[in-house]
């Protein structure tokens, strides 16, 4: 085989695989270089519980994806523990507002008395 035809045989394969390519993108109905489907979501939620505590965190597991934790897994769980987070910043704040402040120090000094 000499190099004309060899190389004419590799110029046809490459135009075989860059129709077929071009091919099933359109039947999938996407166009070029639109990356990959976004992960549909088959396994259960991570969630903690409504009062969740350090070793409730400590517990949590995700699931491994292609590159690493499956990233909807970790922020849901972030923002629960976030919102928990806050609920309880905001009733201790309530609950300081409601307990009156004696003059003569902080409960330290009158533990000690």
């Amino acid at each position: 085989m000499d190099p004309v035809s060899f190389f004419l045989v590799f110029v046809a394969i490459v135009l075989v695989g860059a129709a077929l390519f071009v091919g099933a993108g359109i039947v999938r109905g996407r166009s070029m270089g639109a990356g990959l489907d976004d992960p549909t979501p088959n396994l259960p939620p991570v969630l903690l519980p409504s009062d969740a505590k350090p070793s409730d965190v400590d517990t949590v597991r995700f699931a491994l994806g292609l590159r690493g934790y499956r990233m909807d897994q970790v922020d849901q769980v972030l923002d629960e523990l976030r919102e928990q987070l806050q609920a309880k910043d905001s009733e201790i704040e309530r609950l300081k507002a409601l307990t009156p402040q004696r003059p003569g120090g902080d409960e330290n000094t009158r533990a000690k008395q």
